[in-house]
């Protein structure tokens, strides 16, 4: 049951970032989007790691998503007119192109998993301090810089959306 659902999160997660970037009106791509980051957490969740599950859902499903429309609704973009001349030619580069550069991806994703990953933490690590325990050691001590780093640059984006709101009423 469990392998049946991770592969209905992994195939609903693909299908949904393919309608992020095929999709012309940006509101539709956004709520792709957040249809996207529940199927991932949906994979995290299967996966064993509860807390990266809600905070998917708590923090890209929900804050950094309503920034995201925001954006897009103070922008205001027009619609764009369709253009006149075809590009067959620039079309077929680019599929042909892309899927070269997904074998190439995955060949090199798969020679590298082969030797499997040792990681400082084994399951049986993790399962007796929790998994959140785990996240938070290695988050505020080995990556401290660039969670607070992360942290500014968040900060700085939500006074720049509120600034150029102010200018706009």
């Amino acid at each position: 049951m469990e392998e049946v659902l991770f592969y209905i999160f992994g195939i609903g997660s693909i299908l949904g970032a393919l309608l992020v970037i095929t999709r012309k009106n940006p509101i539709h791509s956004a709520l792709f989007l957040v249809l996207t980051f529940f199927f991932v957490a949906g994979l995290y969740l299967i996966l064993g790691a509860e807390f990266l599950s809600m905070i998917q859902i708590i923090v890209y499903a929900g804050a950094i998503m309503v920034l995201f429309l925001f954006v897009i609704m103070l922008v205001n973009l027009e619609k764009e007119e369709e253009p006149k001349e075809s590009h067959i030619i620039q079309r077929f580069w680019g599929v042909g192109l892309s899927i070269l550069l997904g074998l190439v991806l995955s060949l090199a994703i798969k020679s590298y998993l082969a030797k499997g990953l040792i990681g400082e933490y084994s399951p049986e690590k993790v399962e007796a301090a929790g998994n959140t325990q785990c996240i938070a050691k290695i988050l505020f001590t080995k990556y401290l810089i660039p969670f607070e780093v992360a942290s500014i640059l968040l900060l700085v984006a939500i006074v720049g959306a509120i600034v150029l709101a102010k200018k706009e009423l």
